[in-house]
Formats: structure tokens, C-alpha cells, sequence
């Protein structure tokens, strides 16, 4: 038995005839004898019965008919429930970034105003924003996806010129980034305005671990420059990497916008590679009919402004 089969036992009960249910729910005479039969066929005892030209209930069609208006109040309790759950603007909402998006957005979407981080200053009736739920994941590009069953919305970041996310996922792209070659403040390649991948194939190289967006690139510029480029260094926080180059461990790629900047490293243009990478916010379709996630991806818009027009 389903929500419309006992709503047409009820209906029929009440009103006495096939016809005026129909017309009390504005289907047709058919319909409605279709689902007493298929209500019927899940309860062992006669649900209904004729009294003349009436149709009425019999004592097992007065007591389901009975249970079916708890049920009806029941769900209808729930949809409510639902409907305040799905307008809650400021409702809980669970962000994963990898490092760098985490450092660069996270305190922004704060400073936003889209958590509830100051509720003594909030005025008496206004309403809180979003709960933002933080969390770092730094994974390989092909787990971003996945990460979508855990948390609302995901920070994952790929390669200008490689696949797209799954359509499993809805994507709202966020900043399409330039990557730059990091080099120590006092390296010959410092007082180049612009790099090409022969100045650079032949220095020590800190890049990142397989599988993570940037060693495609990585690659590339040593197919660009017909040299095996030598990576000395694995590693993936920028912050930690920026330090490497500052102490002459060798070069690095680095994000220009979201990175921190070193006042030992100096951030030049490779040319002759592609060298960008996409931010895009991932999250599953389901999740957007929440005013609190659509509100935070608003402010993850706003945040992707703020960093493309301030970063120095």
C-alpha cells in the first residue's frame, strides 16, 4: 500500500461513490478504481462493499481508513520538517578544500559572514548564516568526485587542459589559475621577466606527489624543453614548498593567486606550456535545493573575485 491508495480509500469512504472520489481528486472513475484493486490486493479481508448504489467501507476499510489519516498527518508533518530543513539559512553546511583553496577561501567565506562565528554581536531577530563545517582534503584529482557522498560541497582543483569532472557531479567553476615558476629572489632566472621551459629543464625541481594535478605539467615542460627534468623533492603544501625554494632547494610551480607569497621567492611566467589550473566547486545535485548551500556557494563566488582581484 502506498500515500495515494489509502487517500483513495479515504476519499471513496467519506464520500460514498467511485464517481464523487474522482471528482474530489480530479481523476478519472477508472483511476480510482484501479487503486482501491491494487490497495486490495495487500489486505487479506474485504475493504470495501456495496450498500445499494453506495460504496461504502467495511469495518477493515473503516479501520485502515482510520490509519490512513494518521498516516497522511504524519507525512504532512514530515514535508514540513523537509521544507524548514531545505529553508534553514543557517543550516549546516560541510566544505572539503585541498590545501591551498582551504588557506585562500576558507577565511573569506568567515569574514563573509556565511558562519556563525560571532552570535553575541548578531542583532536581536536577525538570523544566523550558513554553518560552515571545515575540512582539508588533499587527494589525487580523480578522488575529488568521490569526496561529494561525505561533504556538501567540495574546493578540487585540475589542470587547464585535462578531463573534466564526471557528470555525476554538478560544477560551479571558481578561478582558472596561473600556474608560476617559483625561483629564489637571487637566481640568474630571478631577472627574467618570463621563463621558457630550456631556462628551467635543467635546474632541481620540488614538485608534487604522482597522481596530483601538477606533475602533468611537470611533465610537459620537460617534453617542451626535450629534457628529463630532475625532481629532488616531493612534496605537496605549498607553504612548505615556497620554503624549499627560498632556501635554493630548486624550483617549483606555484599558484599565483591562492598560494602564500615568500619574500624570498620571485613568481615568473613559463611560456610554451599550459600552465593554468581550474577551482571548481563540486557538489552532488541534490544538495542545491538548500538555502544554506546555495548560500555558501554564493560567497565562494564572491571569495573567487576578492582573491583574482587582490592577489598581488
Amino acid at each position: 500500500m502506498d500515500e495515494r491508495q489509502l487517500r483513495v480509500l479515504r476519499e471513496v469512504g467519506e464520500l460514498g461513490s467511485v464517481t464523487a472520489a474522482a471528482d474530489a481528486l480530479f481523476v478519472t472513475p477508472s483511476a480510482i478504481s484501479q487503486q482501491l484493486r491494487l490497495l486490495q490486493r495487500s489486505i487479506p479481508v474485504p475493504l470495501t462493499e456495496r450498500d445499494g448504489r453506495r460504496v461504502v467501507l467495511t469495518a477493515a476499510g473503516q479501520a485502515l481508513a482510520g490509519a490512513a489519516a494518521d498516516v497522511e498527518l504524519a507525512l504532512a508533518r514530515a514535508r514540513h520538517a523537509v521544507d524548514e530543513f531545505i529553508d534553514q539559512p543557517n543550516g549546516s553546511v560541510s566544505i572539503a578544500a585541498f590545501h591551498s583553496a582551504a588557506a585562500a577561501f576558507f577565511p573569506l567565506l568567515l569574514k563573509a559572514g556565511s558562519a556563525d562565528v560571532c552570535p553575541q554581536v548578531r542583532l536581536a531577530g536577525e538570523k544566523a548564516g550558513p554553518r560552515l563545517r571545515l575540512h582539508d582534503e588533499d587527494v589525487p584529482q580523480d578522488e575529488f568526485p568521490a569526496l561529494t557522498r561525505e561533504y556538501d560541497i567540495v574546493l578540487a582543483h585540475r589542470l587547464d587542459h585535462a578531463v573534466g569532472w564526471p557528470r555525476t557531479v554538478a560544477v560551479a567553476p571558481l578561478l582558472r589559475e596561473p600556474l608560476d615558476v617559483a625561483v629564489p629572489v637571487g637566481h640568474p632566472l630571478a631577472s627574467k621577466r618570463m621563463l621558457t621551459p630550456r631556462d628551467v629543464a635543467r635546474e632541481p625541481w620540488i614538485t608534487v606527489h604522482d597522481g596530483f594535478p601538477l606533475m602533468a605539467t611537470i611533465e610537459a615542460i620537460g617534453a617542451a624543453a626535450n629534457h628529463r627534468l630532475d625532481l629532488v623533492h616531493r612534496v605537496n603544501e605549498f607553504t612548505v614548498v615556497t620554503e624549499l625554494v627560498a632556501a635554493g632547494a630548486g624550483l617549483a610551480l606555484i599558484p599565483r593567486w591562492t598560494a602564500r607569497r615568500h619574500p624570498r621567492v620571485a613568481l615568473r611566467p613559463l611560456r610554451g606550456v599550459h600552465t593554468r589550473r581550474h577551482i571548481d566547486a563540486l557538489y552532488r545535485p541534490e544538495h542545491t535545493p538548500r538555502r544554506a548551500v546555495q548560500t555558501t556557494l554564493t560567497h565562494l563566488h564572491q571569495a573567487a573575485t576578492t582573491i583574482r582581484t587582490t592577489a598581488p
